[in-house]
């Protein structure tokens, strides 16, 4: 904690919204780790100091199956590291709270990268990879649950989209190193430095982030009352005994009701039940986002992007490191586009608009790649196209999908399985990723260009997917989604999307504790007491709450 005693301040003298999007950088500093990490490998399968160190996975040289098998293999296995990670969350989410999972996940990524960095056998690079992965899975779970329960409901799409955006970044980064590393000649420095670098981005998350507050919704769970209210008094820049304060504690405490006695593996069982929560169906909503994310196809890009470029569409290794780069780049700008959208126009048109694009830009590339041939100068102009639409697939998954399965299910579990559903879905991101990475460099090999067409298919199939079984979650508190699921009939898991589109929102700007019982404007039963710490300051009310928020320059109720 030396940053905090050095500064005097806690939380480094933030709050309000500033604090807000503090969390969201240093949260998003693991999402930044992530996609650099997923980038920096691609860059390197066909480098010549690479191909020597690791011979076993040298498809230049090799193109037999077998090695194509061995190289997917190697290279997916940090997505099975990065599973048993997520899965660990299960039990650690809550034992742990988020902040220490996320430090203690960043320090295994470090040990992880050292093993790779100093790799002389494949062996040697296969064990990094997996320990990096847990490290990963631990961080990939747990901080949407971190952001997202520390974020109004307003601001909790944009604060998750930011991590979305920081995996792009860490993606072109990435790109931009291995391609700078290639005219380093100096031992084989050109693959491992850029290996090495993510450590300099994991000691950054290692000095802050338990300088950064806890989720106030986890400490009421937990039982840390008084905690909680001084996190969301500084989140909120307001007094700990602050009507929005009271009400939110009193709706996490009354969801929380049901479960308080259950032990973790109760809780863990309770997943799989319907009742009034319907925690099955939303994990399998949680699960099935995540996964679907995965059978887009991006990972066939993000990992072989420069591969593509110099195998499948014959571009010289100088050409192809610059357009994997330039790809990078462009897909690290098109992640910007949901910061203005995802509130504006909401999850699922995103996730449509993103499902189609991606439908056609794969159906688009499986033609233009066959049709590329570097012997025909007359069929070049293909081996261009299929560039071009490398680029568009990532703008349209960069708006739909990117960070949004990071968001969306962990809006839609309710707070008692919220970090067990987390590692779950979690998890099933992972298993799905291994999959497409390992599977990549054989299709390839096998069916070349129809590898695309697989892929097309898929994300053609999602639209109806996501249409009649996602339900819209944009400006809804975490506390009122539970409500939506309440109201749904289990017989009929689809009827969720219309309560979703008939519910009025509530108005996050009007906590009148006394009149607003819980989400549902119910108002508390007769005879039951007010949330612990109800009074408020004398001569606050709730029609001078007004003043008292107007009287800071970062009032809480316009955030």
């Amino acid at each position: 904690m030396i940053f905090s005693k050095a500064s005097g301040k806690k939380y480094f003298g933030l709050r309000g919204k500033t604090l807000q999007r503090s969390i969201g950088c240093i949260a998003g500093l693991g999402f930044f780790l992530f996609g650099y990490d997923q980038g920096v490998m691609g860059g390197l399968l066909n480098l010549k100091t690479f191909r020597e160190q690791f011979e076993t996975i040298n498809t230049v040289d090799d193109t037999s199956l077998h090695t194509a098998t061995i190289q997917g293999t190697a290279i997916a296995v940090y997505e099975l590291g990065c599973m048993v990670g997520a899965l660990s969350t299960i039990y650690l989410g809550d034992k742990l709270g988020r902040r220490k999972v996320i430090y203690f996940g960043t320090w295994i990524i470090i040990i992880g990268a050292i093993i790779q960095t100093a790799s002389y056998h494949l062996g040697q690079l296969i064990v990094g990879r997996v320990v990096a992965g847990i490290g990963n899975g631990l961080i990939t779970a747990t901080v949407p649950m971190w952001q997202s329960e520390c974020a109004r409901p307003e601001d909790r799409g944009l604060m998750v989209m930011i991590e979305g955006c920081l995996i792009s970044a860490g993606i072109a980064l990435s790109y931009w190193l291995d391609f700078a590393f290639y005219f380093v000649k100096v031992g084989s420095m050109d693959w491992r430095f850029p290996v090495a670098f993510q450590i300099l981005i994991a000691l950054i998350i290692v000095a802050f982030v338990l300088e950064f507050p806890e989720s106030p919704r986890w400490l009421v769970k937990v039982g840390r009352e008084e905690e909680a209210r001084e996190v969301w008094s500084a989140l909120e820049d307001c007094g700990p005994n602050d009507e929005y304060i009271n009400y939110e504690i009193h709706e996490v405490k009354k969801n929380l009701a049901a479960e308080e006695q259950m032990t973790s593996w109760q809780t863990f069982k309770t997943i799989f039940t319907y009742g009034e929560r319907k925690h099955f169906h939303r994990a399998c909503l949680a699960f099935w986002n995540q996964a679907m994310q995965q059978l887009t196809g991006i990972n066939l890009i993000t990992y072989y992007a420069a591969k593509i470029y110099q195998d499948s569409l014959h571009m010289d290794d100088v050409v192809s490191r610059a357009l994997a780069a330039a790809n990078g780049t462009e897909y690290f700008m098109a992640s910007f586009i949901p910061f203005w959208s995802i509130e504006r126009f909401g999850r699922r048109k995103l996730m449509l608009f993103g499902a189609i694009g991606q439908a056609c830009t794969m159906g688009i590339l499986t033609g233009c790649a066959w049709a590329a041939d570097p012997n025909n100068k007359d069929n070049r102009s293909a081996g261009i196209a299929a560039c071009v639409f490398l680029f568009v697939f990532n703008s349209f998954f960069a708006i739909g999908w990117l960070g949004m399965t990071w968001l969306y299910p962990a809006e839609i579990t309710s707070l008692e399985v919220r970090a067990p559903v987390s590692g779950i879905s979690t998890a099933s991101n992972w298993l799905f990723n291994f999959t497409v990475v390992m599977i990549c460099p054989v299709g390839f090999n096998s069916i070349q260009s129809y590898t695309y067409t697989i892929f097309a298919a898929i994300n053609a199939c999602m639209v109806p997917v996501i249409y009649f079984l996602y339900p819209e979650t944009a400006g809804r508190s975490l506390e009122e989604i539970d409500e939506i699921f309440k109201e749904s009939n289990p017989a009929t898991p689809w009827d969720v999307v219309g309560i979703a589109a008939r519910m009025p929102k509530r108005d996050h700007n009007n906590y009148d504790i006394e009149s607003r019982g819980n989400s549902m404007g119910e108002q508390y039963p007769e005879g039951e007491p007010k949330p612990e710490h109800e009074e408020v300051p004398e001569g606050y009310t709730s029609e001078t709450a007004g003043e008292h928020s107007n009287s800071s320059d970062t009032d809480h109720t316009h955030h």
